[in-house]
């Protein structure tokens, strides 16, 4: 029987149709001998644990079975509410969603986990098709969005589309400590605190973070912050006096380096 949530029988995705499920699970999950094309579609994406919200049991194994088929580490829940305590209490790398799932639905599941700040891509899954759907789920904070009956093939190719995208926008973010540098937002946060600073501070502090650990003469910050001869050597102390009162006023992150510049990294280093 296919499975209702598919496009095509799930069936003929399978790579070794002449053996046992059990011994497909257990070499999908590495528990027996590696298969023969195992990575062939995933282009070696990195593997993560994925929480899949959905309440019909058949396509709920039937994601779970193609997920573990490409490497990754599904785990499930049924129901709104325990969709969300899973998602807020463990660490995942994706979420797929159901928008309607008993107790809650996905959309209110979605926006009480980025209320709470959780950041994990979430791909919602719908029958529901229409535009005004599909935007709710994406305003409501979900990364993606795919609608029933899909293909297996497309659902994995949108994980590793999000992934891809998860992965430069981590790109763009700093962090040494408490300190959290974004050079795509341009924003600062110190324990979740914005800091609001000048451009120039913003570029010192992103420069340094970069590379912690890192020191850094005063001839190649101005060289690479202000690109220009005009500027003077204590322009540079002058911005980094007032870049250190507004994010490390006790001194435990960026120090000067006497004779050779100056340095930030976490104190616990």
């Amino acid at each position: 029987m296919p499975l209702p949530f598919l496009k095509s029988p799930f069936q003929t995705a399978l790579p070794f149709r002449s053996i046992s499920l059990t011994l497909y699970a257990k070499q999908q999950i590495g528990l027996g001998v590696r298969p023969h094309n195992f990575l062939t579609t995933v282009a070696y994406t990195k593997f993560v644990r994925i929480l899949i919200i959905e309440d019909d049991p058949d396509i709920a194994d039937g994601v779970a079975t193609a997920l573990r088929r490409e490497g990754h580490y599904p785990e499930v829940a049924d129901t709104g509410p325990e969709g969300e305590r899973m998602a807020a209490s463990q660490s995942y790398g994706l979420i797929l969603l159901d928008l309607m799932l008993p107790g809650r639905s996905g959309q209110d599941v979605c926006r009480s986990l980025r209320r709470m700040d959780i950041r994990t891509p979430i791909i919602m899954m719908t029958a529901r098709d229409a535009v005004p759907d599909r935007v709710e789920g994406l305003d409501a904070g979900a990364d993606d969005y795919i609608v029933k009956p899909f293909a297996v093939e497309e659902l994995l190719a949108r994980i590793r589309a999000v992934g891809r995208r998860e992965s430069t926008r981590k790109k763009d973010v700093l962090v040494v400590g408490e300190i959290t540098v974004d050079t795509q937002s341009k924003t600062v946060t110190k324990s979740g605190v914005p800091i609001h600073l000048t451009a120039r501070e913003f570029e010192l502090i992103a420069t340094m973070a970069r590379n912690p650990g890192r020191v850094y003469s005063r001839e190649f910050i101005l060289e690479s912050v202000w690109n220009t001869d005009d500027a003077l050597p204590n322009t540079v102390n002058f911005h980094m006096s007032s870049l250190r009162k507004k994010v490390d006023p006790d001194s435990r992150y960026i120090r000067t380096v006497h004779g050779m510049g100056y340095v930030m990294e976490s104190p616990e280093e």
